[in-house]
């Protein structure tokens, strides 16, 4: 199995003698041993790969779901968007403060358990009103899993080789879009045949079973979080933006609300703003149009479930194993040329992913568009790893979860937003249930552009924020 060689590039290769005093000073906290912080990644794999296997299983269903509850493609859009973040709007940041003053392992682990529970509970749902209850809380269960495993690992890592942590990472990801596709088609092709069941005056459907089910794994790695051993906390550098102690209780709420999170942004806000925006916007395509794949290839190439499972995961596999080796060697080639590798090489790979979300829904052929798709995904997957560990590399530590959880609201926001863009601009521009690829075309055409010209704005401020930190460090 190919793996982004080691060490993966970061934007302190550009500077040895700053990497050097940072590994010195991670060196003087407590002793957290190499093993112990690789199983908490180990982990922490596996809770992200349980957490994509559901979203991939659950696209893959869209079309079933449709027909069952007789809906239009923006309600299922809404089912599949904006359903989900609801309550992250009022849950996800103060969920993310218990990151930054709590032990990790254990937010991390009720939120996998709330998750396999919300999950299993969408199984019975019986009207769209419950089902859409379900969605709203599987996201109020997941809001603080990127940034407590993001803060931990940056607690339990050397920064030397922190990135490293994150390509590994992007295992639980490829994992879930790869087996996903694969064990879902299959899965939904058996289901396909199973009569209702009745059960205290529930009527279950056959794929209902299966959300159900998709529930156990995430309880299983809840109890696996709490066999991690938590990381000693690094001590913020002098001059660092840190929430307000010993004040009242009024003042520790709003902390809680991301208040002091949001300030320390907006003090770097020529830093973060164009990072958050080409983060949300490239959301689009990643959450939004990757919802839509299925029913697109459904409607416009007649392919079934099992058929795009087959292809999809096998393709995706591939790709995201390419994108990790190719995203190691590009920014490690990079970070010894330029101390903004990380930023740089995540504007390039946008815009690469930019022309194969217009393409894939031209193409001639089922094949050919899920072929040019993987493409994109293989330089998504390259474009992630620095980009995550950019926001880790300049982000507050002592606000760390807070502004991961900011950030990573921006993607699952606009990401959640972009399947129900999607169904609105199907049911009230195109119309034409089997003319979906337009839709496709239509947004990914608008919206990718503008995020690629983000990220390109984000280079040069990024470079300078890098440069101020490891000379602070030396």
């Amino acid at each position: 199995m190919a793996l982004a060689p080691a060490p993966i590039a970061s934007d302190s290769l550009w500077d040895a003698e700053a990497t050097a005093s940072l590994d010195a000073a991670a060196s003087a906290r407590p002793p957290y041993s190499t093993g112990a912080a690789y199983w908490a990644l180990f982990v922490i794999i596996l809770a992200t790969f349980a957490t994509f296997f559901e979203q991939v299983v659950f696209a893959m269903l869209a079309e079933r779901i449709k027909a069952d509850f007789g809906l239009s493609d923006s309600q299922l859009g809404f089912l599949a968007g904006p359903a989900s973040i609801i309550c992250y709007l009022f849950v996800g940041i103060p969920l993310a403060r218990l990151a930054d003053i709590f032990p990790r392992k254990f937010v991390l682990a009720g939120g996998c358990a709330a998750l396999g529970v919300i999950t299993s509970l969408g199984g019975i749902a019986q009207t769209f009103g419950q089902f859409v209850g379900s969605r709203v809380f599987l996201a109020a269960g997941g809001s603080a899993h990127a940034p407590s495993s993001y803060s931990l690992l940056a607690d339990a890592f050397p920064p030397r080789i922190l990135t490293r942590a994150f390509a590994l990472l992007q295992f639980g990801f490829i994992g879930g879009t790869t087996l996903g596709p694969a064990i879902g088609g299959m899965l939904i092709a058996t289901a396909a045949g199973w009569a209702p069941t009745q059960h205290g005056g529930l009527t279950i459907l056959g794929w209902q079973w299966l959300m159900i089910w998709l529930g156990l794994p995430a309880l299983f790695v809840g109890l696996l979080f709490l066999t991690v051993k938590e990381p000693p906390r690094q001590a913020p550098p002098a001059g660092t933006i840190t929430p307000p102690i010993d004040v009242s209780l009024g003042r520790r709420i709003l902390t809680f609300t991301g208040l002091d999170a949001a300030k320390a942004i907006h003090a770097k806000r020529r830093v973060y703003y164009p990072l958050f925006a080409g983060l949300a916007l490239s959301a689009i395509e990643v959450f939004g149009l990757q919802f839509w794949r299925v029913p697109f290839m459904i409607r416009t190439y007649g392919w079934n479930e099992a058929q795009i499972g087959a292809v999809m995961g096998s393709m995706t596999l591939v790709a995201s194993l390419t994108g990790l080796l190719l995203g190691g060697i590009f920014v490690e080639w990079l970070a010894k040329r330029h101390a903004d590798a990380n930023v740089r090489a995540a504007a390039i790979f946008f815009g690469c992913v930019t022309v194969c979300a217009i393409l894939a829904p031209l193409m001639p052929n089922g094949y050919a568009s899920l072929g040019v798709a993987s493409i994109g995904a293989m330089f998504g997957i390259a474009g992630a790893v620095p980009q995550n560990a950019a926001i880790q590399r300049v982000a507050p530590n002592a606000m760390r979860g807070q502004v991961t959880a900011i950030y990573l609201f921006m993607f699952t926001f606009f990401g959640a937003m972009g399947s129900f863009l999607v169904g609105l601009v199907q049911d009230y521009i195109v119309g034409d249930p089997s003319q979906l690829w337009k839709s496709l075309v239509m947004t990914a055409g608008v919206l990718l552009p503008i995020a690629t010209l983000c990220m390109v704005r984000a280079i040069r401020p990024y470079r300078e924020e890098v440069e101020r930190l490891a000379a602070k460090a030396v």
